[in-house]
């Protein structure tokens, strides 16, 4: 939804979505070209956004409005100011006399037909209205400059400004395009103090063309909700067509570049793929599951070569499934739900079935494996959340409130397996829950509503950074958030737009970002024609040292700690550790993070002080730099971009 905010005097329409992080400006005129647009991108989301009145505005520095943003956290002025060379004069063209705050007449003289306007008043310093004896103490006259009220912030443009070049604007034509959005640090922004985070500035960004799968046709793009559209591992990619027969094409990421024209060979799945998803352990193996049946098929080295008929083993399900899990430590270990209401735990080197998990009252929404595989948690469409410890039994050893919506779910273990993400819909938006995994019943401790959107969003789950990177099928915007097991729980780092609404993203393992550029994700984007590899890093300047506050130790993923048997009967296991450090590279110990101004303007603090104090303060200050030629130069420690990348 657009909150529209209209300035009379100036002609200038602000426009912020609920939800959006950008704020854009319109000056509106009556001749061409009619709107000009000057656009602001701002740290967080807007929950709503206010108009300050006229009066309050800093004349001198050539401000023509100013709008709050507030966000999930802290309210911030955006000042809109109009570049001039003299920043110490009044300048008439800009700012006409506006209404002013004595109201024209009583409810009763309006009731009875009266229609007198509001006087207008100057917005020179020199000639605004003094202040009533009645609604606050009579005060001496501040000199010309501006009152102590108003909010000076520096005509800066954001990074992402794309505001027309600045002319000046004349008496006769009116305001003109050029105003400088600047969201301001100032003493008037109501701001929590939240902690910061190294991944704040995450940028993601689609590879070079040269990665890139294209011509893909007759994309299937009516998976189920469960389903993640298609599923990726180190060496290929496997996308449902939507081809008579259930039919998946196999990429192998080795083979980029544009497909042929004629047909290729595919597994023929016999039926419509509801959900599948590759073995861990096994980068050949295929689990597909659909009507009532789930199919392994085995694609041999190299890729297909010719279409594949006949699957390895077929495990028999009741009635349709809803999703499969494979378990991250046991080989040969599976999980599936079903439209019977069930959750069925699979032995695959056996072929059968070992446990039936019931409890659920309706659709299964999503299931997740903990960490440590012991435990195994799901969301459902009843609105519970449970959890299962499905060696010891078939009943849920927890259960707590999930989401109000019933539009779909997912669910993940974060924080070392001591939460869960719940990522949902209450009554309209899409929200994250974060729960406690030891108190389930005790509902939410902590969530974050993201946007109004039908999609569900599919979570990933970084355990060595504590990132998630979240965004829903048909969605442009990536969502991405460090989580804290402490308030506030959700830190929001940047977020990441595709060119084009996507169908589908689905991660890489960890082994497969390049440290060298900081990535500590890779995912590939699946369009209507193409998969597109994006990267997701962490803007250092000293990419010469390996990163080791990025990048701990991770798990040896491709190796089973445990086969199925043994999980099965009551053996723990651990994936073993490996570091992501080149040989050739040297850690860098303590990385240092672009300086963030904390500090107020000087203004501020040299406010309430005398001409001799400002002046023994400043030649104390001038004296110590002086003093200090061989410290480092503030700019040595700025985060920056690196020679190579001009």
């Amino acid at each position: 939804m657009l909150v529209p905010l209209f300035d009379d005097d100036t002609g200038l329409l602000m426009l912020a979505g609920i939800g959006d992080t950008a704020v854009d400006c319109f000056e509106v005129s009556t001749a061409e070209p009619f709107l000009t647009q000057s656009h602001c991108l701002t740290d967080a989301s807007t929950r709503g956004i206010a108009m300050v009145p006229k009066l309050a505005l800093d004349v001198i520095s050539c401000e023509v409005v100013r709008v709050l943003q507030l966000t999930d956290s802290c309210i911030v002025p955006i000042s809109y100011q109009v570049p001039r060379k003299s920043g110490q004069e009044f300048h008439d063209d800009l700012y006409p006399d506006t209404v002013g705050t004595t109201p024209a007449m009583s409810a009763a003289e309006w009731w009875k037909g009266g229609n007198k306007q509001v006087d207008k008043v100057s917005l020179h310093p020199d000639k605004r209205p003094k202040p009533a004896a009645k609604q606050m103490p009579v005060k001496k006259e501040l000199p010309r400059g501006g009152s102590k009220e108003s909010t000076s912030s520096s005509p800066l443009s954001t990074p992402s400004s794309t505001a027309a070049p600045s002319r000046s604007p004349s008496s006769t034509s009116g305001l003109s395009s050029g105003f400088l959005p600047s969201p301001s640090q100032s003493v008037k922004t109501i701001q929590n103090m939240l902690p910061t985070s190294k991944f704040r500035h995450i940028q993601g960004a689609v590879m070079h063309r040269d990665k890139h799968i294209t011509n893909i046709r007759n994309l299937n793009l009516t998976t189920p909700g469960e389903s993640d559209g298609f599923c990726v591992n180190r060496q290929r990619v496997a996308v449902p067509l939507a081809i008579a027969g259930g039919q998946i094409a196999v990429f192998e990421r080795s083979g980029p570049g544009r497909q042929p024209d004629t047909a290729l060979p595919t597994i023929q799945n016999s039926v419509n793929v509801v959900d599948f998803s590759w073995d861990p352990f096994d980068t050949h193996r295929l689990a597909v599951g659909d009507d009532a049946k789930i199919r392994m098929w085995q694609v041999p080295e190299g890729g297909l070569k010719e279409t594949l008929t006949q699957p390895k083993l077929i495990l028999q399900h009741t009635e349709k499934i809803y999703s499969i899990k494979f378990h991250p430590l046991a080989s040969g270990v599976l999980v599936s739900s079903s439209y019977d209401l069930t959750v069925r735990l699979w032995n695959l080197e056996s072929g059968e079935q070992v446990k039936i998990l019931t409890g659920h009252q309706d659709q299964v929404f999503g299931m997740a494996w903990s960490p440590d595989g012991k435990l195994l948690a799901t969301v459902c469409k009843d609105g519970k959340v449970r959890i299962y410890d499905p060696r010891k039994s078939a009943a849920p050893v927890q259960e707590g409130p999930g989401p109000e919506g019933h539009r779909g779910a997912r669910v993940v273990w974060v924080c070392d397996g001591k939460y869960l993400l719940v990522s949902g819909f209450d009554r309209s938006e899409r929200v994250l829950y974060l729960f406690s995994a030891d108190s389930l019943s005790s509902g939410p401790i902590a969530n974050a509503a993201l946007n109004v959107s039908p999609s569900t969003l599919i979570p990933f789950y970084d355990h060595d950074t504590s990132v998630v990177i979240l965004s829903g099928k048909g969605d442009t915007r990536v969502y991405i958030y460090e989580l804290v097991p402490e308030d506030p729980y959700f830190i929001e780092c940047s977020s990441f737009n595709s060119p084009e609404p996507h169908k589908g993203l689905a991660f890489l393992p960890k082994t497969e970002c390049n440290v060298r550029d900081v990535e500590i994700a890779v995912g590939l984007m699946l369009t209507k024609t193409t998969i597109e590899p994006v990267a997701f890093r962490v803007p250092r300047v000293k990419k010469e040292f390996f990163q080791d506050d990025v990048y701990p130790d991770t798990a040896v993923w491709w190796e089973p700690a445990l086969t199925a048997s043994a999980w099965l009967s009551g053996s723990n296991g651990q994936h073993k550790k490996l570091s992501l450090k080149p040989k050739d590279m040297t850690p860098s110990e303590a990385p240092k993070e672009a300086p963030v101004r904390k500090y107020l303007p000087s203004s501020v603090y040299l406010e309430e002080k005398t001409d001799e104090q400002k002046k023994e303060e400043l030649l104390s200050a001038m004296v110590s730099k002086l003093g200090n030629m061989d410290d480092p130069l503030p700019q040595e420690s700025f985060e920056g971009v690196d020679d190579e990348e001009w």
